[in-house]
Protein backbone atom coordinates (compact mmCIF):
# COMPACT_ATOMS: atom_id res chain seq x y z
CA UNK A 1 0.00 0.00 0.00
CA UNK A 2 1.34 3.14 -0.62
CA UNK A 3 0.05 6.59 0.77
CA UNK A 4 0.61 10.20 0.01
CA UNK A 5 -0.61 12.28 3.09
CA UNK A 6 -3.38 14.87 2.83
CA UNK A 7 -1.31 18.15 2.24
CA UNK A 8 -3.53 21.74 4.03
CA UNK A 9 -3.02 23.99 1.16
CA UNK A 10 -1.43 27.22 2.58
CA UNK A 11 -3.70 29.89 4.02
CA UNK A 12 -3.68 33.68 2.58
CA UNK A 13 -1.87 35.45 4.97
CA UNK A 14 0.66 33.71 6.99
CA UNK A 15 3.96 34.16 6.88
CA UNK A 16 6.28 31.40 6.02
CA UNK A 17 10.14 30.67 5.60
CA UNK A 18 11.54 30.51 2.67
CA UNK A 19 14.36 28.09 3.59
CA UNK A 20 14.79 24.80 5.92
CA UNK A 21 17.59 25.98 9.18
CA UNK A 22 19.06 22.58 9.12
CA UNK A 23 18.50 19.59 7.22
CA UNK A 24 20.09 15.58 6.89
CA UNK A 25 20.29 14.17 3.68
CA UNK A 26 21.30 10.57 3.53
CA UNK A 27 21.56 7.80 0.77
CA UNK A 28 18.24 5.48 1.05
CA UNK A 29 19.46 1.70 2.26
CA UNK A 30 15.60 0.69 2.48
CA UNK A 31 14.96 0.68 -1.19
CA UNK A 32 11.61 -0.46 -2.48
CA UNK A 33 9.03 1.21 -4.61
CA UNK A 34 7.46 3.03 -1.30
CA UNK A 35 8.10 6.58 -1.39
CA UNK A 36 6.75 9.02 1.40
CA UNK A 37 7.10 12.92 1.81
CA UNK A 38 5.28 14.53 5.08
CA UNK A 39 5.01 17.74 7.12
CA UNK A 40 4.86 18.07 10.62
CA UNK A 41 3.83 20.60 13.12
CA UNK A 42 7.16 23.20 13.76
CA UNK A 43 8.45 23.49 10.11
CA UNK A 44 9.31 19.37 9.88
CA UNK A 45 9.74 17.71 6.43
CA UNK A 46 10.63 14.22 5.57
CA UNK A 47 11.08 12.64 2.32
CA UNK A 48 11.85 8.82 2.28
CA UNK A 49 13.71 7.26 -0.55
CA UNK A 50 13.21 9.74 -3.15
CA UNK A 51 15.60 10.24 -6.57
CA UNK A 52 16.59 13.66 -7.15
CA UNK A 53 14.18 13.94 -10.27
CA UNK A 54 11.11 13.22 -7.82
CA UNK A 55 12.43 15.82 -5.53
CA UNK A 56 13.00 18.21 -8.18
CA UNK A 57 9.04 17.53 -9.38
CA UNK A 58 8.02 18.00 -5.58
CA UNK A 59 9.94 21.10 -5.49
CA UNK A 60 8.93 22.49 -8.54
CA UNK A 61 5.24 21.19 -9.23
CA UNK A 62 5.60 19.37 -12.07
CA UNK A 63 5.78 15.96 -13.46
CA UNK A 64 8.27 13.59 -13.91
CA UNK A 65 8.33 13.71 -17.72
CA UNK A 66 8.63 17.77 -17.78
CA UNK A 67 12.00 17.24 -15.97
CA UNK A 68 14.80 16.94 -18.45
CA UNK A 69 18.77 16.75 -18.90
CA UNK A 70 21.03 15.98 -15.84
CA UNK A 71 23.15 13.06 -15.10
CA UNK A 72 21.82 9.68 -14.96
CA UNK A 73 21.72 8.67 -11.29
CA UNK A 74 18.96 11.23 -10.34
CA UNK A 75 16.75 8.80 -11.95
CA UNK A 76 18.19 5.61 -9.68
CA UNK A 77 20.06 7.43 -6.77
CA UNK A 78 17.38 7.18 -3.76
CA UNK A 79 17.93 9.94 -0.78
CA UNK A 80 16.01 10.26 3.00
CA UNK A 81 15.89 13.97 4.06
CA UNK A 82 14.99 15.14 7.45
CA UNK A 83 14.75 18.56 7.13
CA UNK A 84 13.61 21.84 9.90
CA UNK A 85 12.35 25.56 8.48
CA UNK A 86 12.79 28.07 11.53
CA UNK A 87 8.55 28.16 12.25
CA UNK A 88 6.19 26.11 14.39
CA UNK A 89 3.91 25.74 11.74
CA UNK A 90 2.51 22.69 9.46
CA UNK A 91 3.92 23.69 6.29
CA UNK A 92 1.61 22.57 3.44
CA UNK A 93 3.01 21.06 0.65
CA UNK A 94 2.70 24.04 -1.90
CA UNK A 95 4.60 26.28 1.58
CA UNK A 96 7.20 23.81 1.47
CA UNK A 97 8.40 24.25 -1.75
CA UNK A 98 10.76 27.26 -1.81
CA UNK A 99 12.78 25.26 0.81
CA UNK A 100 12.95 22.36 -0.78
CA UNK A 101 14.60 24.25 -3.76
CA UNK A 102 16.94 26.08 -1.80
CA UNK A 103 18.04 22.55 -0.23
CA UNK A 104 18.40 21.34 -3.38
CA UNK A 105 20.13 23.97 -4.61
CA UNK A 106 22.73 24.18 -1.90
CA UNK A 107 23.03 20.36 -1.36
CA UNK A 108 22.84 18.84 -4.46
CA UNK A 109 24.19 21.86 -6.49
CA UNK A 110 21.37 21.85 -8.22
CA UNK A 111 20.77 24.68 -11.36
CA UNK A 112 18.23 24.81 -13.33
CA UNK A 113 16.11 26.66 -15.90
CA UNK A 114 12.03 26.76 -17.19
CA UNK A 115 11.35 26.56 -20.64
CA UNK A 116 7.78 26.29 -21.69
CA UNK A 117 7.25 23.99 -24.59
CA UNK A 118 3.86 22.83 -26.52
CA UNK A 119 3.54 19.33 -26.49
CA UNK A 120 0.64 16.76 -25.47
CA UNK A 121 -1.37 17.50 -22.31
CA UNK A 122 -5.09 17.27 -20.84
CA UNK A 123 -7.72 19.37 -20.83
CA UNK A 124 -10.26 18.98 -17.74
CA UNK A 125 -13.18 20.29 -18.27
CA UNK A 126 -16.97 20.08 -17.57
CA UNK A 127 -18.55 17.02 -18.98
CA UNK A 128 -22.14 17.30 -20.75
CA UNK A 129 -24.31 16.76 -17.90
CA UNK A 130 -22.43 18.94 -15.60
CA UNK A 131 -20.35 18.85 -12.74
CA UNK A 132 -21.18 16.40 -10.03
CA UNK A 133 -19.27 18.27 -7.00
CA UNK A 134 -20.20 18.64 -3.69
CA UNK A 135 -19.53 22.25 -2.56
CA UNK A 136 -17.26 22.15 0.87
CA UNK A 137 -19.27 24.38 3.94
CA UNK A 138 -18.21 24.77 6.93
CA UNK A 139 -15.04 24.71 8.49
CA UNK A 140 -12.01 22.53 7.61
CA UNK A 141 -8.32 23.10 6.26
CA UNK A 142 -8.04 22.95 2.50
CA UNK A 143 -6.33 19.74 1.31
CA UNK A 144 -5.68 16.96 -1.18
CA UNK A 145 -3.96 13.51 -1.20
CA UNK A 146 -3.75 10.51 -2.96
CA UNK A 147 -3.64 6.63 -1.77
CA UNK A 148 -3.11 3.25 -3.56
CA UNK A 149 -4.29 0.23 -2.36
CA UNK A 150 -5.29 -3.22 -3.53
CA UNK A 151 -5.13 -2.01 -7.16
CA UNK A 152 -7.24 1.16 -6.56
CA UNK A 153 -5.52 4.69 -6.74
CA UNK A 154 -8.33 7.40 -4.35
CA UNK A 155 -8.15 11.21 -4.37
CA UNK A 156 -9.80 12.28 -1.56
CA UNK A 157 -9.54 16.50 -1.34
CA UNK A 158 -11.28 18.80 1.46
CA UNK A 159 -12.24 22.03 0.60
CA UNK A 160 -9.50 22.15 -2.47
CA UNK A 161 -9.83 23.31 -5.83
CA UNK A 162 -9.78 22.03 -9.48
CA UNK A 163 -6.26 23.50 -10.14
CA UNK A 164 -4.94 21.42 -7.04
CA UNK A 165 -6.98 18.48 -8.80
CA UNK A 166 -5.35 19.24 -12.23
CA UNK A 167 -2.00 18.95 -10.27
CA UNK A 168 -2.54 15.37 -8.57
CA UNK A 169 -4.38 14.17 -11.71
CA UNK A 170 -1.02 15.07 -14.26
CA UNK A 171 0.94 12.72 -11.97
CA UNK A 172 -1.54 9.53 -12.85
CA UNK A 173 -2.37 10.36 -16.23
CA UNK A 174 1.01 10.38 -17.68
CA UNK A 175 1.03 14.03 -19.13
CA UNK A 176 0.20 17.10 -17.19
CA UNK A 177 -3.19 18.36 -16.93
CA UNK A 178 -4.39 21.67 -17.53
CA UNK A 179 -7.46 23.34 -15.70
CA UNK A 180 -9.93 24.71 -17.80
CA UNK A 181 -13.11 23.83 -15.79
CA UNK A 182 -13.70 27.67 -14.87
CA UNK A 183 -14.83 26.63 -11.19
CA UNK A 184 -13.55 28.81 -8.76
CA UNK A 185 -15.36 27.32 -5.95
CA UNK A 186 -13.87 24.41 -3.46
CA UNK A 187 -15.34 21.32 -3.27
CA UNK A 188 -14.84 18.44 -1.02
CA UNK A 189 -13.99 15.47 -3.82
CA UNK A 190 -13.74 11.28 -3.69
CA UNK A 191 -12.87 9.34 -6.91
CA UNK A 192 -11.45 6.07 -7.27
CA UNK A 193 -10.63 4.28 -9.90
CA UNK A 194 -8.43 0.89 -11.51
CA UNK A 195 -4.49 1.29 -11.42
CA UNK A 196 -4.43 -1.79 -13.86
CA UNK A 197 -6.07 -1.84 -16.06
CA UNK A 198 -6.02 -5.70 -17.11
CA UNK A 199 -9.56 -5.68 -15.88
CA UNK A 200 -11.62 -3.61 -18.61
CA UNK A 201 -14.77 -3.75 -15.79
CA UNK A 202 -13.05 -1.75 -13.57
CA UNK A 203 -13.06 2.11 -14.28
CA UNK A 204 -10.05 4.04 -15.64
CA UNK A 205 -9.20 7.52 -14.66
CA UNK A 206 -10.64 9.02 -17.52
CA UNK A 207 -14.09 6.97 -16.56
CA UNK A 208 -13.93 7.53 -13.04
CA UNK A 209 -13.69 11.33 -12.86
CA UNK A 210 -16.48 11.49 -15.64
CA UNK A 211 -18.70 9.39 -13.48
CA UNK A 212 -17.85 10.20 -10.27
CA UNK A 213 -16.98 14.24 -10.73
CA UNK A 214 -18.81 15.11 -14.32
CA UNK A 215 -15.73 16.29 -15.46
CA UNK A 216 -13.55 15.58 -18.75
CA UNK A 217 -10.21 14.89 -19.50
CA UNK A 218 -9.57 15.51 -23.31
CA UNK A 219 -6.12 15.31 -25.02
CA UNK A 220 -5.09 18.29 -26.47
CA UNK A 221 -1.92 20.16 -27.62
CA UNK A 222 -0.77 22.89 -24.72
CA UNK A 223 1.77 25.03 -23.13
CA UNK A 224 3.56 22.62 -20.99
CA UNK A 225 6.39 24.33 -18.22
CA UNK A 226 9.73 22.22 -18.79
CA UNK A 227 12.56 22.05 -16.17
CA UNK A 228 15.69 21.71 -17.51
CA UNK A 229 18.79 20.70 -15.15
CA UNK A 230 21.76 22.83 -15.94
CA UNK A 231 23.94 21.52 -13.32
CA UNK A 232 23.56 18.62 -10.37
CA UNK A 233 25.73 16.94 -8.08
CA UNK A 234 25.30 14.02 -5.36
CA UNK A 235 25.17 15.62 -2.24
CA UNK A 236 28.17 14.79 0.96
CA UNK A 237 26.08 12.60 3.56
CA UNK A 238 26.17 14.26 6.89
Amino acid sequence: MVVVPIQAQPPTSRAVPRSFDVASIKRNETGGERHVGSTSPGGLYTATNFTLKQLISRAYAVGGAQIEGGPGWIDTDAFDINARADTPLHLSREEVRPCLQALLAERFHLAIHREIKQGAVYSLTVAKNGPKLKQHSGPGAPGIGISTDSGKATIIGTNTSMASLAEYLSGQAGRPVLNNTGLTGAYDIRVVWAIDQANLSEASVFTAIQEQLGLKLGATKGPIETIIIDRAERPSEN
